[in-house]
């Protein structure tokens, strides 16, 4: 993507896991993904820590108490110039602001979460400068809602974010027959498939915002996961995105890799 693509009102600019044991966090992703790391954002988030592919920042991550009800996972993010007013938009149509907008790293963030109690993060500001979505190895390559209702998420989002009417020139939502493609400068970012359960047992099929790592080998990657403690929930095979996999960290948190190099 061009570098200046996460700068845009409603584009995805950031990815993070929160987790309960930041430092086994830490050893799996550099054992299955080759990160290393550096601290994150100022003093007040002491812990916080940046992920790094090719000495860039592609992630974060995160500890949270192991006494809250929040569990583990990885979070996805989209710009907002304004997060009081995107916040407003999340609760006029039917979303849950959970936490926020409060102070965060180099900006203000909120947590929330869709209709379908799919949950997300907004950011005003840029969360690390010089992060984008890029395919190559070890960064995030695209994001995936799973949902009840593509086409009903896609008119949910597009009012939060003012996909398609705030800078039309530059963010694009394709309708397809069985799924919703967000563009940014040409280069697709994200995509939004209906099929999940918001009460299903199995978490794995419930709404939910998926992270695509974009990785040079996916089996290798797999057996790299399973290797360090993780474990694998959707077997390699091949897609329309190249070949890509479902994994899970040893904690639960489900993130997923794919060969897309384009």
């Amino acid at each position: 993507m061009p570098d200046d693509a996460g700068a845009v009102h409603g584009a995805p600019c950031w990815v993070s896991l929160m987790t309960h044991d930041l430092d086994a966090a830490m050893r799996f992703y550099q054992s299955a993904l080759g990160w290393t790391y550096r601290p994150g954002f100022r003093d007040q988030e002491q812990g916080y820590q940046l992920a790094l592919a090719d000495g860039r920042p592609v992630a974060g991550l995160g500890m949270t108490a192991q006494t809250r009800t929040f569990a583990p996972a990885w979070t996805a993010y989209f710009q907002a110039q304004g997060v009081n007013e995107v916040a407003g938009r999340i609760q006029e149509r039917g979303g849950t602001v959970a936490v926020g907008p409060l102070p965060f790293g180099t900006g203000r963030v909120l947590w929330a979460a869709d209709r379908q109690d799919a949950r997300f993060g907004v950011w005003e500001g840029d969360p690390v400068p010089g992060w984008r979505m890029r395919h190559r190895a070890g960064a995030p390559a695209r994001l995936q809602l799973v949902t009840g209702d593509a086409f009903g998420a896609a008119m949910f989002y597009g009012g939060v974010f003012a996909w398609d009417t705030r800078e039309p020139e530059r963010v694009s939502v394709r309708f397809e027959s069985d799924h919703v493609v967000l563009c940014v400068d040409g280069h697709h970012v994200a995509d939004l498939w209906g099929g999940a359960v918001e009460e299903a047992p199995d978490p794995t099929v419930r709404p939910q915002w998926h992270v695509y790592f974009c990785v040079d080998d996916v089996d290798d990657v797999a057996a790299r996961t399973e290797a360090a403690g993780g474990s694998v929930v959707q077997a390699p095979e091949l897609s329309h995105f190249g070949r890509v996999a479902g994994l899970r960290d040893p904690e639960g948190s489900l993130f997923h890799v794919t060969s897309e190099h384009t």
